[in-house]
């Protein structure tokens, strides 16, 4: 069996920060991490292989080259290969765009049975792309995967919901996007990192996936962000203390002070 992981290189949103001028995600200087989300969906197909070392495990992204140092990390968390689909071509595109260029991509690994991604990515948290890969490579999809079985046609999984979780049977190829919850993503060892850059990653661009460059990046996203922007900050709080009666007294009073009541 063939598993591909579908992973993206996002920046450590707890180090970014916006350019309150530009409206702009200021990126110099902040550290670049694999997605969450596809780090337990990366887990969710290597817990596999530790059953079944037949399993064979790809990963693939779209992105800049730097996006080669995330990829260097699954191989030493154990993935077998590595693609990366990079072009100033794909560049600016929107999820649906994003789509169609991974979408592209698996088709031209051979022998793939099941497609892993994240729920979804931190940058962005739209949560679409793993749907429209599925969609375009016309295969079901199963989202918010909490617990998987796999089976030698087809794969059971739980789709976490809000108020518990449905029991789904789906037959391969699939594509299921998975839940933090799924597992506990395993670190990198020192022979898995010395092994990881002793093998090579696949680079393709816009001709080797067979795509025009109008259907794909910028040119083919028909959505744009408009504008980033950090919420005002609120003025400092302020705390009240004495018994509950005293408190209401003063909060009322407060309030009548600036015309609220």
């Amino acid at each position: 069996m063939k598993i591909l992981v579908c992973v993206k290189q996002v920046p450590d949103t707890n180090e970014v920060k916006i350019d309150p001028v530009k409206g702009t995600l200021i990126r110099d200087g902040v550290p670049s991490i694999l997605n969450p989300d596809d780090a337990n969906a990366l887990e969710a197909a290597l817990m596999l292989k530790d059953k079944d070392p037949d399993v064979e495990i790809a990963v693939l992204t779209m992105g800049p080259p730097q996006a080669g140092y995330m990829l260097r990390e699954c191989l030493a968390m154990g993935a077998d290969e590595a693609y990366l689909l990079s072009d100033r071509a794909f560049g600016g595109a929107d999820t649906c765009a994003t789509s169609t260029t991974i979408a592209a991509g698996i088709r031209k690994v051979e022998g793939v049975d099941v497609i892993f991604a994240g729920r979804q990515a931190i940058d962005g948290d739209t949560a679409q792309v793993g749907p429209q890969v599925a969609q375009r490579l016309g295969i079901p999809v199963v989202t918010y995967v909490q617990s998987i079985r796999m089976d030698e046609d087809k794969v059971t999984v739980q789709r976490q919901m809000e108020d518990g979780y449905e029991v789904v049977e789906v037959k391969l190829p699939c594509l299921l996007t998975c839940v933090k919850e799924l597992n506990e993503p395993r670190y990198m060892s020192v022979g898995g990192i010395v092994d990881a850059y002793q093998k090579d990653i696949t680079v393709w661009n816009h001709m080797d996936v067979e795509l025009d460059p109008a259907d794909c990046g910028l040119n083919a996203s028909p959505t744009q962000v408009f504008r980033s922007f950090t919420p005002p900050q609120k003025g400092k709080g302020e705390m009240l203390s004495g018994t509950v009666q005293e408190m209401a007294e003063a909060l009322v009073g407060k309030l009548a002070e600036k015309h609220l009541v």
